[in-house]
C-alpha cells in the first residue's frame, strides 16, 4: 500500500510540474502570435498592429499625411498603368515571394526596396520612389514574406529574410545587362534585413547599402517593444518563451536575427538615417550599428524626426546625402 502511495505521490508531482511548465510557456504563446505570426489574415493583422498608439505616432501619416499619400499613389499608378513588372522567387523554405519592378528611362543604377515590419514598398518609400526614380534608379519594390502578394506564416525579423534578399540581388545581377551599380535601401526591418545580408558574399555590382532606422536584433528590439509599449515585466523570461516558439513553430531562433556578425564582415559602404524621436526603433540601433561597421560608413541623426519620418523632416538635406552616395560610390 504505501509503494502505491509513493506512486500515486509522484505522478501528481509530476503532473503539477507539467502544467505549471504549460502554463508558463502558454503565457508567452500570446504575445508571440502577436509579433510574429502572419497566418492568412495578413489585413487584419496588420491593421491591429498599426492600431497601436506608439504604431499611429511614430507613422508618416501621422503630419505628412498629404505627402506620404502622394507618393504612395504615384507608385500603385506606375503599376497599375503596366509600368512596372512583377517578379517572383522562390525562397529556400518554398515561398513563392513577389516583387515589382520599375525601370527608369535613362538608368544609372538599380535599387532594390526592402520594406519594414507588416509595411509596403509603396507605403515605407512613398516619400523617395519618385525622386530616385526620376534620378536613374531602376527600382524593385519587394514584397516581404507575410506581406502583399508574398506567401509566408511568420515574420522572422530578418533571420530568414535576409536569406530572401539574397536570391533577390542574385535575380537582379543575372538581370542586369548593362553591368549597373546595385545598391539595397532598407527602412526599419528592412533595413535590419539588408545589414543581415551584407554579411554574405554579393554580387560585385553592389555598391552600397542605405538603412534608415534599422534595428540590431529581434531581441533587443522585442524587449524595447514589449517593456515601453506594453509595460511587461520580467520581459527576459517572456523572450526566452517566445524565443522556443519561433523555434517550434516559425524555424528559427531570435538570434538569428541579429546584424552584429553581418556588420563584422562587410566591406560594402554604409549610409544610415535615422530619426532622433523614434519611439518605434530607438535611435540608439543606428548608432550601434554604425559602431558595430567595418567598412565604408556615414550616420546622419535627424533631429526631430519620429519613425520613417527623416525624408520628411529634412528632405533636402536626406536626398542630398544619397546623391552623394551614389556618386562616391557609383
Amino acid at each position: 500500500m504505501r509503494r502505491k502511495a509513493d506512486i500515486r505521490k509522484i505522478c501528481i508531482n509530476i503532473v503539477l510540474f507539467l502544467s505549471v511548465l504549460c502554463t508558463f510557456l502558454l503565457l508567452g504563446y500570446p504575445f508571440f502570435k502577436f509579433i510574429v505570426y502572419a497566418g492568412d489574415k495578413k489585413v487584419r493583422n496588420k491593421r491591429n498592429w498599426f492600431g497601436l498608439k506608439h504604431a499611429q505616432i511614430n507613422h508618416p501619416r501621422n503630419g505628412y499625411e498629404d505627402k506620404y499619400e502622394e507618393g504612395r499613389a504615384w507608385c500603385q499608378l506606375s503599376y497599375e498603368s503596366g509600368v512596372m513588372k512583377d517578379r517572383y522567387i522562390i525562397s529556400d523554405d518554398g515561398l513563392r515571394l513577389h516583387a515589382c519592378y520599375l525601370p527608369a528611362d535613362k538608368p544609372k543604377r538599380i535599387l532594390l526596396l526592402s520594406h519594414g515590419y507588416r509595411g509596403s514598398g509603396f507605403g515605407d518609400f512613398a516619400n523617395m520612389a519618385r525622386f530616385l526614380h526620376e534620378n536613374g534608379c531602376d527600382l524593385l519594390f519587394i514584397d516581404q514574406r507575410c506581406c502583399g502578394l508574398s506567401e509566408g506564416k511568420y515574420i522572422t525579423f530578418g533571420a530568414r529574410e535576409h536569406r530572401d534578399i539574397l536570391k533577390w540581388v542574385r535575380q537582379l545581377d543575372e538581370n542586369n545587362k548593362n553591368d549597373l551599380p546595385i545598391y539595397l535601401y532598407g527602412e526599419s526591418m528592412g533595413a535590419a534585413t539588408i545589414l543581415m545580408a551584407s554579411g554574405h558574399e554579393l554580387p560585385g555590382n553592389v555598391k552600397g547599402l542605405i538603412c534608415d532606422c534599422g534595428f540590431c536584433s529581434m531581441k533587443q528590439q522585442l524587449r524595447d517593444i514589449a517593456k515601453e509599449w506594453f509595460h511587461i515585466k520580467w520581459i527576459e523570461l517572456l523572450l526566452l518563451r517566445v524565443d522556443l516558439f519561433c523555434r517550434l513553430f516559425a524555424g528559427f531562433k531570435m538570434s538569428d536575427a541579429d546584424t552584429k556578425e553581418a556588420l563584422s564582415k562587410c566591406r560594402i559602404p554604409i549610409l544610415f538615417f535615422h530619426g532622433s524621436d523614434d519611439t518605434y526603433v530607438k535611435a540608439h540601433n543606428s548608432v550601434k550599428n554604425y559602431e558595430m561597421c567595418r567598412s565604408g560608413k556615414d550616420l546622419m541623426i535627424v533631429r526631430g524626426a519620429r519613425h520613417m519620418c527623416s525624408p520628411y523632416v529634412e528632405e533636402k538635406e536626406y536626398r542630398g546625402r544619397i546623391t552623394e552616395f551614389f556618386k562616391a560610390n557609383d
